[in-house]
């Protein structure tokens, strides 16, 4: 076959492929590291701080807040000044707010450092997923983006397992280990990242393209050039308010509202794993085990959901997953104080039937926007999305405290029966559509 005809959405996949998956995934291992590591030691440091269930919130809360700050700013720069740049500031960030917290000493400064690494987080979302999703093949796109949380969640496990580990062995002081060990993460992770390539759609979009010919060049090998390179069509070449006045903006709410949905139950399950278990019956080894295993199921829904998504296709599946989530979540809130193997069922069968609109957070925001803005709606999914994070992380204590556990896991199932809804009105079908396709508003 003569390579001049063949667009890159249908090279086989090589090794700059692997390792530009590798190089975007190990921001999502870190994420959900840096994310859930809170929650590990939170029961220790707000006994050191001195913190009322108003701080553990908002403590709890505070990289959210961080990530709805950068997501809207860093989905804009990275559509403006272009991937590779803002590729290296979310490690940055990570490390630097990491150590800082190993010296806090009030909830004021935890809460600071923690939004800093929030802020870290934010930039992940727009600048990997975009980077990634713009050199991938169309056929790998779908999983390999869908992988991307399995990575999240393994990251979550990871943080559990090695931060009990540190607090079995730390001492006294073992939360502020804890809390800085994401720092050696975020090296890793900066240093892998050298040497990545600007994408070539962004240089093109912005009329670079002698540049972005090199990169072709480079990745696809010297046969291919811009010819290869599938074009936006005409309609697509237009402003962010054209774009979102046009019929953009219902694909944005959907991604936000779909996104929120997904995100809320579980980052406050995250951010307080112990003191809900706790609240449902699991105490002592049974709580930390429950955390793990938990996690775990996380995992092995995501994996599930991956190798469903292009056979299922991306509507069923979303459906399906927010269908039998929230009869997860409103078995936990009738079974709230039943026995420890029931709670764990439960718990295990959201974590497993979530999976699908968990994988779905990166690969419909970027497959359903144009090039010009894909970076834009994703950070903006992401901030939005963070808002009710944010809230439901900040008011899980006060629920507890006032509403009980079978309430909280009641107001829990209610925004994942409203995911259901938007899904069932909004969400469209992408499977086995190229890039271009996909973000048209003619197809």
């Amino acid at each position: 076959m003569n390579k001049n005809n063949i667009s890159i959405e249908d090279v086989p996949l090589n090794g700059f492929h692997q390792l530009m998956t590798v190089r975007a995934g190990g921001g999502w291992i870190l994420d959900g590291y840096v994310l859930s590591i809170i929650g590990v030691a939170i029961v220790q440091f707000s006994g050191y701080l001195h913190l009322d269930s108003f701080w553990q919130g908002l403590v709890a809360a505070s990289a959210m807040f961080g990530t709805f700050f950068s997501g809207f700013l860093g989905g804009w720069l990275t559509d403006k000044v272009g991937r590779q740049r803002l590729f290296f500031v979310g490690p940055i960030l990570f490390i630097l707010g990491s150590i800082g917290t190993f010296w806090t000493e009030s909830g004021v400064m935890l809460f600071f450092l923690r939004f800093l690494i929030g802020v870290g987080v934010g930039l992940e979302y727009p600048v990997a997923g975009s980077l990634l999703t713009e050199f991938l093949p169309q056929k790998n796109r779908g999983p390999r983006l869908a992988g991307l949380t399995i990575l999240w969640f393994a990251g979550a496990a990871l943080a559990y397992i090695v931060g009990n580990a540190i607090l079995a062995h730390g001492g006294d002081d073992a939360w502020r280990y804890v809390l800085a060990s994401p720092a050696v993460l975020g090296v890793a992770l900066f240093l892998i990242r050298l040497g990545t390539p600007e994408s070539p759609r962004w240089l093109v979009s912005k009329g670079r393209l002698a540049e972005a010919e090199r990169i072709i060049k480079k990745v696809y090998g010297a046969t291919f050039s811009l010819a290869n390179l599938p074009k936006e069509s005409e309609e697509q070449k237009v402003s962010i308010r054209t774009l979102l006045n046009a019929g953009y903006g219902k694909r944005m709410l959907f991604v936000a509202v779909f996104w929120s949905a997904a995100v809320v139950p579980m980052f406050a399950v995250y951010s307080f794993a112990p003191v809900v278990l706790q609240a449902l019956n699991l105490k002592g080894e049974w709580a930390s085990m429950g955390s793990v295993i938990i996690t775990l199921l996380f995992v092995v829904g995501c994996i599930i959901a991956t190798r469903l998504i292009d056979t299922m296709g991306r509507r069923k599946l979303i459906i399906h997953s927010f269908l039998w989530s929230s009869l997860a979540l409103l078995g936990l809130g009738a079974a709230s104080h039943g026995s420890e193997m029931l709670v764990l069922a439960l718990f295990g069968a959201y974590a497993v039937f979530i999976g699908g609109a968990q994988v779905l957070e990166l690969v419909y925001p970027n497959e359903l926007f144009p090039t010009e803005v894909r970076a834009f709606a994703v950070g903006m999914g992401s901030s939005l999305s963070r808002i009710g994070s944010a809230a439901g992380t900040w008011l899980v204590p006060y629920s507890l405290a006032t509403l009980g556990i079978g309430h909280t896991m009641y107001a829990a199932a209610a925004v994942s029966v409203l995911g259901l809804l938007v899904s069932v009105w909004l969400a469209p079908e992408t499977k086995g559509m190229t890039l271009e396709k996909a973000a048209s508003l003619s197809r």
